[in-house]
């Protein structure tokens, strides 16, 4: 499979749903097999908060593949010998495209908190920018997890006759109240943090160490992208063997786990963008800019397919099949799939086994 990684740049004003304008700015974005002539075998690929524009296959001296590598590929359900595929990275994350850490031009000094609050509209219209200036005008298929699916939502809503196809898992309609005291977790303990500095940290200061705050901000992210039954099945109740039961901070299994995945993580993710991300999941609201949800998802014109998850607790299938319901009373093309689940919200990422041909049969 044919990978290419690359920055666009560009000197055009972004107009910012916030009123503010951002520029110059820059998308970093990957590809994966080859456009064909009549440019109409491309798919977009849409990803979620802590991910980037690396989907799938390996780089030179990785063993860990892209993220979502089960899926994208040689026969595989999104298969790279039939289309073009290409993934970028959204605007704040902190994996090349233009973000918080970002230098403010004509400066060479970090916006850091200066840097404009974006939404998932934003970054829709600066990937819709992208793809134009590569001579690509229209998709087959948009699809995307959690943000990702919100990102490939919000396409449908707001540019109906982009795509033919649409394809959105594990994500919703409106961040609800539970997913933003999640998320309030993270954010009050990355602000808390005596070396946040109120963003006045150096690049690449916490490469090294982490931070605190962004990791025990990570753990409660990992609560909510997990389920107590994947818990259950994962870690059970075992114990540390190296560490006594009685001693004070003796750990369980699961209590390890949160502490390795969330240190390392905190190593290579900037607490920044997770403030500037999470702030984009807590203010979506497709039903925005329209006089209600309803007229929002009637300027749906694409085949759009939700599928849901049974164990997802941050964004519970309840809310993709409202989705559902309601293009079906409007009799707009749409299929709704909940897999039976109980990994959590991750099982996107994970049970690729359980939808995997839901993909393949609606790009066929």
């Amino acid at each position: 499979m044919q990978i290419e990684t690359h920055t666009a740049k560009f000197t055009a004003p972004l107009y910012l749903e916030s009123g503010r304008i951002l520029e110059p700015y820059e998308l970093s974005y990957e590809t994966y097999g080859e456009l064909n002539e009549a440019k109409d075998n491309v798919i977009l690929v849409c990803h979620a908060l802590t991910g980037s524009h690396h989907v799938a296959g390996l780089y030179d001296g990785d063993r860990k593949p892209g993220w979502w590598d089960g899926v994208i590929g040689t026969g595989k359900a999104i298969d790279t010998n039939e289309h073009f595929v290409i993934c970028i990275n959204v605007l704040g994350s902190c994996f090349g495209s233009t973000g918080p850490m970002s230098d403010a031009y004509p400066s060479l000094t970090p916006f850091r908190l200066r840097f404009p609050v974006i939404t998932v509209k934003d970054m829709i219209r600066a990937q819709k920018y992208l793809l134009s200036s590569l001579g690509i005008h229209h998709l087959k298929a948009i699809v995307g997890g959690s943000l990702g699916g919100m990102q490939a939502l919000q396409f449908a809503v707001d540019y109906p006759n982009f795509a033919d196809k649409i394809i959105a898992l594990a994500t919703t309609y409106a961040t609800r109240p539970w997913t933003i005291a999640f998320n309030k977790v993270a954010m009050e303990a990355i602000r808390r943090d005596v070396r946040f500095d109120n963003g006045n940290y150096a690049k690449d200061e916490f490469v090294d160490n982490g931070m605190d705050g962004l990791a025990i901000g990570r753990i409660a992210g990992h609560i909510s992208y997990l389920s107590p039954d994947s818990m259950d099945d994962k870690f059970g109740r075992n114990y540390v063997s190296t560490d006594g039961l009685f001693e004070l901070f003796g750990r369980y299994e699961v209590e390890r786990y949160m502490e390795y995945n969330t240190n390392n993580f905190a190593r290579t993710f900037d607490p920044m963008s997770y403030l500037y991300l999470a702030k984009a999941v807590n203010t979506f609201n497709l039903a925005r800019g329209y006089d209600s949800l309803y007229d929002a998802i009637l300027r749906i014109k694409a085949e759009t397919h939700l599928i849901g998850f049974e164990g997802d607790n941050l964004f519970f299938p309840k809310e993709m099949e409202h989705i559902a319901n309601m293009m079906n009373r409007n009799g707009q093309s749409h299929s709704y799939t909940e897999i039976e689940s109980s990994y959590g919200h991750d099982a996107f990422l994970v049970e690729i086994d359980k939808f995997e041909y839901i993909i393949r049969k609606a790009l066929s």
